[in-house]
C-alpha cells in the first residue's frame, strides 16, 4: 500500500503587487514540516504558486519520485485550476496566450508543472478562513513573511505538533461542513479597493474577467474583518 502525504499551502500579499509572504505545511513520515518565506515585490498568485513550490521542492529532496500518494489542501483555485487544467494547453503553446504573450507566472508554473510529475497528487481545493487548522497555520505563516516577521517554522515529530490538524482527517471532516454552509458576506479586492458584498452575484460581477482581482468568503463578522486587513 502506498503511503500518503499531506500538504496545506497558502500566500498572501500587502498590496498586489506589494510584499508576500507563502507558507506550507508538509505532513510526513509521522513527521511535521512547515515552510515559508517572503517576497518584498510580488502577488498574492504568486505567492500561492511559491507555496506549492516550496513543498514540492521540498519533498523532491527527501523522497523518492511517485513512491506516494500525495493531498495538497489549497485555497486558491487559480492554482489547482491551472495545474489540473490550463497548464496542459499552455505547455502545448510553449507557454503563451491566445494573443502571444507569456502566460502570466510563466517562470513558476513552468517549475510547479515540473515539480509535479513526480508525485500522485489530488489537488484538493478548500475555503479559506473557514476554520481549517492546516490552512489557518499557513495563512498565518505567510502573511506573518508579508509583514516583514520571521515567524518560527516548526519541524519535528507530529506527537510535538501544537495545531490540532491531525490525524488529517479530521481536516476533511472540517472542509465537509463548510460546504453549504451560509456565508455572511463575500469580499473582493481590485487595485487595493475592498468591497464588502451581501451575496456572490453581487462579489462575482465586480471580480469576473478582472486581472488581479481576489476575493473571498466569510463565515462571521470576525471572519470579514480578518479578510479585509489580508486584503488591505
Amino acid at each position: 500500500m502506498e503511503k500518503e502525504i499531506f500538504i496545506f499551502t497558502d500566500g498572501s500579499s500587502r498590496g498586489n503587487p506589494g510584499p508576500g509572504g507563502f507558507g506550507a505545511i508538509v505532513v510526513m513520515l509521522e513527521k511535521i514540516v512547515e515552510l515559508g518565506g517572503r517576497e518584498i515585490q510580488t502577488t498574492n498568485n504568486r505567492m500561492e504558486l511559491t507555496g506549492a513550490i516550496s513543498a514540492l521542492s521540498f519533498l523532491s529532496q527527501h523522497l523518492s519520485p511517485n513512491t506516494y500518494n500525495l493531498s495538497l489542501f489549497t485555497d486558491s483555485s487559480y492554482v489547482v485550476n491551472g495545474i489540473t487544467k490550463w497548464v496542459f494547453g499552455w505547455q502545448k503553446n510553449e507557454w503563451k496566450k491566445a494573443d502571444g504573450e507569456d502566460v502570466l507566472n510563466k517562470d513558476l508554473w513552468e517549475k510547479l508543472f515540473s515539480l509535479s510529475k513526480n508525485f500522485k497528487i489530488d489537488w484538493k481545493i478548500i475555503p479559506g478562513h473557514a476554520g481549517v487548522a492546516g490552512n489557518e497555520r499557513c495563512d498565518e505563516i505567510a502573511t506573518s513573511f508579508a509583514d516583514g516577521d520571521s515567524p518560527a517554522l516548526f519541524n519535528g515529530k507530529i506527537d510535538n505538533y501544537k495545531i490540532k490538524l491531525l490525524p488529517v482527517e479530521i481536516g476533511a471532516v472540517e472542509i465537509k461542513k463548510t460546504k453549504g454552509k451560509t456565508a455572511y458576506s463575500y469580499i473582493s479586492a481590485i487595485d487595493g479597493i475592498v468591497k464588502v458584498h451581501g451575496s456572490w452575484k453581487e462579489c462575482e460581477a465586480r471580480v469576473k474577467g478582472k486581472a488581479g482581482a481576489r476575493f473571498k468568503k466569510s463565515f462571521s463578522k470576525s471572519d470579514e474583518e480578518k479578510i479585509i486587513k489580508e486584503f488591505t
